[in-house]
């Protein structure tokens, strides 16, 4: 009952968040890892809600929470020391949601009040973090999308560079995954 109840708070927060989106729920959003795993962390807590904890919403729940662990401390680690506003991204409109409250909320329940996931889904936050930042490489590469983060800008930078930040955010994800697999088991 006490994860349904978490559940509940996620999705609310989530809700919240989503409602201070000017630009709503569009697709151009989904080029935002932030709001990918903000969507995705909403989906898990109202599966949460509605079925409880069968191995499939852990699953999810594992997933939402790690890519929402890495939204956090890129927004905290690269984003505010790159120059990014903190009241706005982490203060204050949506940024208080998902890159703040969202995160912190959802990876804490995860942790402390829910079913584990197991070991052997380790990998797939990385699996899909790799997926996002290719597609985006590939989408800045044939000048589609800007962006929408600074090291993903490869024509702003030189091929060493984003290497070093390809390989830097999957070890990011890849020890978030653990952490977070190891405070919950």
């Amino acid at each position: 009952m006490t994860a349904r109840i978490m559940g509940l708070i996620v999705l609310l927060l989530e809700i919240r968040g989503i409602s201070l989106n000017p630009e709503g729920l569009k697709w151009k959003t989904l080029i935002f890892y932030t709001e990918i795993s903000n969507m995705l962390a909403a989906v898990s807590a109202a599966a949460l809600l509605i079925f409880g904890q069968p191995l499939w919403v852990t699953v999810l729940r594992y997933l939402s929470s790690c890519m929402l662990a890495m939204t956090f401390v890129v927004t905290v680690c690269v984003l505010v020391p790159m120059g990014g506003d903190p009241k706005k991204l982490l203060w204050s409109g949506i940024g208080l949601y998902h890159h703040l409250l969202c995160p912190v909320i959802s990876t804490l329940s995860y942790i402390c009040i829910e079913n584990s996931a197991g070991r052997n889904r380790i990998c797939l936050p990385v699996i899909v973090t790799l997926i996002y930042g290719l597609t985006m490489l590939y989408l800045n590469g044939i000048r589609k999308v800007d962006g929408p983060y600074p090291f993903l800008r490869v024509h702003d930078q030189s091929v060493k560079a984003t290497v070093l930040w390809i390989f830097g955010m999957l070890a990011l994800i890849a020890a978030l995954s653990t952490l977070v697999w190891a405070a919950a088991g």
